[in-house]
């Protein structure tokens, strides 16, 4: 039955005609390296307009350090597998056994009468299908879930090819052949990101003039591997002073540190940036050009959102799949369970939300968006799903949050206001202590037992 929310009454006004529309910006390899968040060396207007009249949460974690583990919770609500493939392992599952997989988000608002459409990079391969060049139709990484699947290719060919495009077309074949970053001159349209904005942009002036409500997700590929935006974004770090890197150094022990080898077999000219502090300097601006260009991206689809006057009826969640390292603790990439891995910006805004612009500091999951557009739209809450509604927070950005639990293959994680902590499959465990200046480069697991097993039980108690 449709829950009728006051959650809803504050999108809505009074009365509304309609449910709310949904529009849903994913961006990949996005760690809070935005203004808003306190990067102050970033050039990023659009997205801190964004945070500025909605809720922006600081300490919003994903439940995987990957692109698709990452993005299975957020379309299905629900912890899945640790590896790439979530998505379709699951789609194996709806074929094989259809009647025990709950519906996915999109799939859930599908069912209470909205419009689902999907652009770029939303599900872990953009348009969302499997093959040897993400093309094929009979394999489907999200079934049921869209009306339409929409990946502009242009010169790159096929969803595989733009997924690593750089400058015209280029599509990597041999990473060791392509170059690790890239700023060429040219519009937006010389990178893959500028196709997809383009047909975002196309499907929301078109489902704003529909007579029901839409739920559109645009998935941007930058800042991912390999770093390639168009030369001007460039210019606004040409001649800054990044910041130092905070604790570079390789941790000592057992810890989750990987050799960054999604980075290292691009070409990098020979140089390594754990050793070559000019190169590491290079990569930190070329990877900050990519969110600017990110940025300018969503100030174009919030620009066309207002054109067409659906904004006033609007829910807009801006989320990063997953953070990344860009020398913290030597690691270039994400895949880690540190804290740079799984901190990634959320964003929510909508009509007639209290007190725009100031932030939360509660801790957050991937998992509570799910049920959270569900209370802001007012259509049914899924039981089913693992996280819980954030609008409690939206009401009052000093409310409490909860513990956020991440995974990999190999170890899992706890992240509560204060500590975190990794267990490893072999028993092993690391405690971290937030409120101490060591922070993720002390584990303190020894010391304290009691703590050990009393986050241990919390965190059995939130996967059940």
């Amino acid at each position: 039955m449709k829950k009728i929310l006051a959650a809803a009454l504050l999108i809505a006004g009074a009365a509304q005609a309609r449910e709310p529309n949904v529009l849903l910006l994913c961006i990949d390899d996005l760690r809070p390296e935005l203004n808003s968040f306190g990067a102050d060396y970033i050039e990023s207007p659009n997205i801190d307009a964004l945070a500025a009249a909605g809720r922006a949460f600081h300490h919003h974690y994903v439940n995987a350090p990957s692109c698709g583990p990452s993005r299975c919770t957020l379309l299905t609500g629900r912890y899945g597998a640790p590896a790439n493939d979530a998505l379709f392992r699951r789609a194996e599952q709806v074929a094989e056994n259809p009647e025990t997989v709950p519906p996915s988000m999109p799939e859930w608002f599908r069912q209470h009468g909205y419009t689902t459409v999907s652009v770029g990079k939303v599900s872990h391969h953009p348009g969302g299908l499997g093959g040897p060049d993400w093309n094929d139709e009979s394999k489907i990484e999200v079934p049921g879930a869209w009306d339409a699947r929409l990946m502009p290719c242009g010169e790159w060919q096929h969803p595989r090819g733009a997924m690593h495009g750089l400058a015209h077309g280029e599509i990597r074949e041999k990473a060791k052949e392509m170059d690790i970053f890239q700023s060429a001159k040219g519009p937006d349209t010389i990178y893959p990101d500028g196709l997809i904005a383009e047909e975002g942009i196309h499907q929301l002036e078109t489902l704003a003039g529909a007579d029901k409500p839409f739920f559109l997700a645009i998935g941007l590929i930058k800042p991912h591997l390999p770093f390639g935006a168009p030369a001007k974004y460039m210019t606004p770090y040409k001649n800054i002073t990044l910041p130092p890197i905070p604790h570079p150094a390789k941790p000592a022990g057992k810890t989750t540190w990987h050799g960054s080898g999604e980075f290292m077999k691009y070409n990098r000219w020979k140089k390594n940036p754990n050793s070559d502090p000019d190169f590491a300097d290079a990569v930190r601006r070329h990877y900050a050009a990519c969110v600017t260009y990110a940025d300018k991206h969503v100030g174009d689809i919030m620009a066309a959102l207002k054109a067409t006057g659906a904004d006033k009826n609007t829910v807009i969640v801006l989320w990063g799949d997953h953070g990344w390292h860009l020398g913290e603790h030597a690691i270039w990439g994400k895949h880690s369970l540190f804290e740079e891995s799984l901190r990634s910006p959320l964003i929510i805004s909508f009509p007639e939300l209290g007190d725009p612009g100031r932030s939360s500091e509660a801790v957050v999951s991937t998992l509570d968006i799910f049920p959270t557009l569900c209370d802001l739209t007012g259509i049914e809450s899924p039981d089913f799903a693992n996280g819980r509604s954030l609008l409690p927070i939206l009401e009052n950005p000093d409310a409490s949050g909860h513990g956020a639990i991440s995974y990999k293959s190999n170890a899992r994680t706890l992240r509560t206001a204060t500590h975190r902590i990794i267990v490893h499959n072999n028993g092993f465990v690391e405690l971290y202590d937030h409120t101490a200046p060591e922070k993720e480069t002390l584990n303190i697991a020894s010391q304290h037992p009691d703590l050990v097993e009393q986050l241990k039980k919390q965190m059995a108690a939130m996967k059940e």
